[in-house]
């Protein structure tokens, strides 16, 4: 599974096109040009690589499609989703529907962690980082506390 970090100030072009950074580019080496981009669960977008968008359907088609919580929630996690691609310049087309709904303009941060790439409006995001928690520590105990360590820590 790849392993993407790093936070980019882009900008998109009048055609709704952003170029990709070209530290993020080399972290995807390997992985192709072809992605999943779709509605995050906050009001951003998550850009997925082909490979790791494969292996949350799999997920995603173990879930009973008779009970209707599941049914729900696939439908909410799947709105939007689209191919993307890289072109020739390493820019990207965000389509218009997901712009709109992440509230993208302009300006854009892109924010890679663990196996996605998220993409929120400059605004939005900044606005969200104004919500760190007072307590950072207790937050990171909580999450993190029943972790096992693994060897050498």
């Amino acid at each position: 599974m790849p392993q993407f970090s790093g936070e980019y100030d882009c900008k998109l072009d009048a055609k709704g096109r952003f170029r990709l950074p070209t530290n993020l580019l080399k972290q995807l080496e390997g992985l192709g040009t072809d992605f999943m981009v779709n509605r995050g669960i906050e009001k951003c977008l998550v850009l997925y690589p082909k490979t790791e968008w494969e292996k949350i359907t799999e997920e995603l088609n173990k879930l009973n499609m008779y009970v209707e919580k599941n049914r729900r929630f696939v439908r909410y996690f799947m709105r939007g989703s689209s191919e993307a691609s890289l072109d020739s310049a390493d820019r990207m087309l965000i389509p218009k529907r997901l712009q709109e709904y992440a509230a993208i303009d302009k300006e854009v941060i892109v924010f890679a962690y663990l196996n996605r790439i998220e993409i929120w409006a400059k605004e939005v995001y900044d606005n969200m980082l104004g919500e760190e928690p007072e307590d950072f520590s207790s937050l990171a105990e909580e999450v993190m506390g029943n972790t096992t360590p693994t060897e050498g820590e």
